[in-house]
């Protein structure tokens, strides 16, 4: 039992989310309507796992980097923390990529000569 991948996602989502809170582009902004959009997220990603383990086609894979708890039948501890952690980084690039978008339609045009 190893714990390397969960600390890996933890750290990586600590990240994401101290960028995210520095230059206030989706929790920074309003947190609690933020909190929803990844409890909401999370959980359809969550259930999307657990129809694909009901149907047989996702798998847990046996490595040496896991814990080895099971949440459920083929669903790893790892998995939860790896979804809110895409929900996260999907939510920060967005508003990331909005925000800089926004500034360029702002700026004016630059001369070319």
């Amino acid at each position: 039992m190893s714990v390397v991948y969960l600390a890996a996602l933890v750290v990586s989502l600590l990240c994401v989310v101290s960028v995210d809170l520095r230059y206030r582009l989706f929790l920074g902004t309003d947190p609690g309507r933020a909190l929803l959009v990844l409890v909401c997220g999370t959980g359809f990603f969550l259930l999307w796992d657990l129809a694909g383990i009901g149907l047989g086609i996702f798998f847990r894979a046996d490595g040496p980097y896991a814990t080895g708890i099971l949440l459920a039948p083929e669903l790893p501890l790892e998995e939860p923390v790896f979804l809110l952690f895409l929900c996260e980084l999907t939510m920060v690039l967005v508003c990331g990529a909005e925000r800089i978008l926004a500034r360029r339609r702002a700026s004016p045009p630059r001369s070319t000569r």
